[in-house]
């Protein structure tokens, strides 16, 4: 009997062990096992959405997707004799040297592999898969994909920002444009699903479903391909006559904020990026820090005019000679003094102690708003991937001498894209405006127009009118006069930071720049120029700004603006 009770007992544990298995596949693992039926079952393809385009704001192609192939094998299938054979076959077709041994050696490796399917080449051309298709080739196939053509090569290589990989392997943008709108320009891949037999091949009669691939959209830009081309060819024969380490220039429209130009050097080819320093990829306009110097004069300037604080005509009663603050000697750049200098005096000879009596007038609490107000210590809100922005210091580490110091654009950090945004507001009647590069967004059901956005008014019309006739004067009567475009009536302020070096400044390296808009009565651009460590000067006005007006005068002549004297 004993022996009968253990046979049930052992009976039964098999009944509710193969009870439960049973109960788990039926239910817990349900969808687990269909989709491992259906995957035996059906065969999927995916199907690539095409890459959107970006457009200059004349409807030109600035970059493309054209339709390109990677090449894979499959080991398992390709007979042992044969896989050398192949590797040297396409070395004739995809090697620059058709009897690259190198070539023939690693696709040889990659076909001897235990493996069913292994990549051989990415961005293999239409004609070179045809080419290859021909030769019947034993265990070779191809999958379609998409690579960016840049027609214009390695032009606005800052703007765009390159097309390169994840971690998957599938394409993502990096930097500028392909960066900050990869959601919109990479589209939504499809994928037709086929019935298949025992055997793997598909059945012509059976089921098929099919997802269409939704392609990326297509980015219209405000950047005019001619001033584009302007800005670039002057700034990068003014980086090399003037011995410049690296060179960065931004033109916006400052009614709108839309970017009608914007250039960095060096610069990189976007379609070859991985040829290139790492450091390369960085755009300088909106991601480099550096003390602006005297072009922050105006914004500092600005700030006590709209309080009311000074006038044109005010007199400075410290200019006398060089000031003392806190143990610390502040003097003019050239060592010159204007006693009794009015404000419009000190910038037009961008005087140091001038800016010192202002900023005295506006205090702390009241530069501290103003600073903040012209969008310093945020970012812009610029549509370009790797924005920065310098922290500003909180208000109670400041003492007198960062006071005195930041009137006139040193102890403090900016990026080039903060500074051109804030002259912009100056230029427009008072507005600081969201700078942007694109201008419209567009797929097969419509449109998406960016419109310009006032983030907030910074200083009143009758300022910013004051204070674009002190630097129409600055551009008239001060250092780069001999550089300005006659006839035409600009303004602008050049400047001169020297660079912070092991806790000290260095007066031989220095941040040369000239930040100005034109025609100063209606304004049709704003433009910044900047040079780091110009080696034939180390003044703005003999390095930024002859740039800056070589640009403006060709400007002139695009727009069609007639001279006014």
């Amino acid at each position: 009997m004993k022996r009968i009770f253990w046979i049930q007992t052992v009976f039964l544990l098999f009944f509710f062990a193969i009870t439960a298995r049973l109960f788990y596949w039926q239910f817990p693992q349900a969808q687990f096992l269909q989709a491992q039926a259906e995957n035996q079952h059906f065969t999927n393809t995916k199907v690539m959405a095409n890459r959107g385009n970006i457009l200059f704001s004349d409807g030109s192609i600035l970059v493309s997707s054209n339709p390109v192939f990677s090449l894979y094998g499959l080991p398992k299938v390709i007979d042992s004799d044969q896989k050398v054979k192949i590797a040297r076959s396409l070395s004739k077709i995809l090697s620059k040297d058709p009897d690259d041994s190198d070539f023939v050696k690693d696709i040889g490796n990659k076909l001897s592999q235990n493996l069913y399917w292994v990549p051989l080449k990415k961005n293999v051309t239409a004609l070179q898969k045809k080419q290859i298709e021909e030769l019947n080739l034993q265990g070779i196939g191809f999958a379609q994909d998409t690579s960016r053509f840049y027609p214009e090569g390695s032009s606005s290589a800052h703007l765009l920002g390159f097309l390169g990989s994840d971690a998957k392997g599938a394409g993502k943008g990096y930097f500028g444009l392909e960066g900050y709108y990869d959601g919109e320009l990479k589209g939504i891949s499809g994928s037709i699903k086929n019935e298949r037999d025992a055997l793997g091949l598909p059945i012509l009669i059976g089921n098929f479903f099919t997802t269409e691939a939704r392609n990326g959209k297509n980015l219209s830009l405000n950047v005019d391909a001619t001033v584009q081309f302007i800005l670039e060819k002057n700034l990068k024969a003014g980086m090399e006559k003037y011995g410049a380490k690296a060179a960065s220039a931004v033109v916006m429209d400052p009614v709108t904020g839309g970017i009608l130009a914007l250039s960095s050097f060096p610069n990189y080819d976007p379609a070859n990026y991985f040829d290139y320093p790492k450091e390369y990829y960085k755009n300088s306009v909106v991601a480099d820090q550096y003390e602006p110097g005297s072009t922050f004069k105006v914004l500092v300037m600005a700030a006590a005019l709209n309080e009311d604080l000074v006038k044109p005509d005010t007199k400075c009663d410290i200019c006398a000679g060089p000031v003392s603050l806190g143990g610390f000697t502040i003097r003019t750049w050239n060592n010159q003094y204007r006693p009794d200098g009015t404000m419009k005096d000190i910038i037009v000879h961008s005087d140091n102690t001038g800016m010192v009596f202002t900023a005295k007038k506006l205090g702390l609490d009241k530069f501290y708003s103003y600073f903040q107000n012209f969008g310093f210590g945020e970012p812009t809100g610029i549509d370009l991937q790797d924005e920065s922005s310098p922290e500003i210091r909180p208000k109670s580490n400041w003492k007198e001498i960062d006071l005195a110091t930041a009137s006139f654009g040193q102890g403090i950090a900016v990026t080039p894209i903060q500074m051109v945004s804030a002259v912009a507001a100056i230029a427009n009647g008072g507005n600081l405006m969201e700078p942007h590069v694109v201008k419209e967004i567009k797929d097969e059901n419509g449109s998406f127009e960016i419109k310009p956005k006032i983030i907030r008014q910074v200083i009143n019309s009758s300022t910013a009118q004051l204070m674009k006739e002190m630097m129409v004067a600055a551009v008239e009567e001060g250092e780069a006069r001999v550089f300005r475009t006659k006839g035409f009536r600009v303004a602008g302020k050049t400047g001169t930071a020297q660079i912070p070096v092991a806790g000290h400044y260095d007066s031989t390296k220095t941040i040369a720049s000239f930040v100005g808009f034109a025609p100063a009565d209606n304004p049709k651009f704003v433009m910044l120029v900047r040079y780091d460590e110009p080696s034939s000067s180390i003044f703005g006005a003999e390095t930024a700004a002859p740039t800056f007006f070589n640009i403006a005068k060709q400007l002139f002549l695009y727009y069609k603006i007639a001279p006014t004297e």
